[in-house]
């Protein structure tokens, strides 16, 4: 294509400085009268080109073009050239395309700032593993950049803690990299939510396509499931309405619980808040009585905790 011709004369052109007319034709396989059009073209398009006739002549750009192409400042060039790969992107197979794409903007770069490139590389060098981290496995990778590139549904298996299993069919939204670990962001229903690519025990793309929500915002997810999972974490506050008579059983567990200030709900039940060290251990303790407690907050502990009652269901049916 033409576009992809100019584009290559361009930068032929700036990485190499001064060309003859045969040399450009060899390199991009055309005739010399067609080097010529194509410098019509660029120099029609306000691409300050010029030609020197006779020895030690040839065809050129000007050097200030180039400097103002990029409009990188040197601080800014600097900045780049710290980045080095990430072991997510080799484990996503976009390493080499992200080499070249540094080696595409180092020969966009005019001669005198070309030189930032090395001195920055050989002093500065970002290495995010620390000594003992070993690569965690990212299994199904490539099967989930398949889904989420093309927004086809996928069928996951995925185990709790405990060996419990879960299966579901689910919208594919996002990869995000956190560390060297991969979490794949989905939609179940009207929720978003991540999991970790390592907790899969299968996955298989359906056939089944799905429209994304145009309200989703992937960097906003990110922070907002992050917090949640943080707080988790460091300790997990459950908002419960019970049964006064598991009031005592609650009390043995827990010591002195924490009542809401409000009177008894219509049916007589109350309000408290429980503290557990993660979700797991919560949903584990709290499924244990069946209908006499409802979980009010944190949304994802009552999700969880429809979600393993369902599957309890859904296994003795057919009784």
């Amino acid at each position: 294509m033409r576009a992809d011709r100019l584009l290559s004369l361009l930068i032929l052109l700036q990485t190499r400085g001064k060309l003859s007319a045969r040399y450009l034709a060899d390199a991009l396989e055309v005739t010399e009268r067609t080097v010529y059009r194509d410098l019509v073209a660029l120099s029609s398009a306000g691409v300050p080109v010029y030609t020197e006739r006779g020895p030690g002549g040839g065809i050129s750009l000007l050097e200030s073009y180039r400097t103002n192409l990029t409009g990188l400042t040197s601080d800014e060039i600097r900045a780049l050239f710290m980045l080095s790969i990430p072991a997510p992107l080799t484990q996503l197979g976009v390493n080499q395309e992200l080499r070249s794409a540094m080696l595409k903007l180092a020969a966009a770069l005019p001669a005198g700032r070309r030189v930032e490139e090395e001195r920055t590389r050989q002093r500065f060098l970002l290495d995010p593993l620390d000594w003992d981290a070993a690569p965690n496995p990212a299994p199904f990778l490539e099967l989930a950049r398949q889904a989420v590139w093309q927004d086809r549904q996928l069928f996951l298996r995925y185990e709790y803690r405990h060996n419990v299993a879960s299966e579901q069919v689910v919208c594919p939204y996002a990869l995000v990299a956190k560390a060297d670990a991969w979490y794949l962001v989905y939609q179940k229903a009207d929720y978003f939510r991540a999991i970790r690519l390592d907790r899969l025990k299968e996955a298989r793309l359906c056939p089944e396509s799905f429209e994304r929500s145009p309200s989703f915002d992937l960097p906003a997810f990110w922070r907002g499931w992050s917090e949640r999972t943080l707080q988790q974490e460091t300790g997990l506050q459950a908002l419960v309405r019970a049964d006064p008579q598991i009031l005592p059983d609650l009390r043995r567990q827990f010591g002195q619980v924490s009542l809401e200030p409000q009177q008894p709900d219509a049916e007589g039940w109350v309000r408290l808040r429980l503290t557990y060290k993660w979700i797991e251990e919560a949903r584990q303790r709290l499924l244990g009585y069946g209908g006499a407690l409802e979980v009010l907050e944190p949304l994802a502990l009552r999700r969880s905790m429809r979600d393993f009652a369902e599957q309890t269901l859904t296994r003795y049916a057919d009784e």
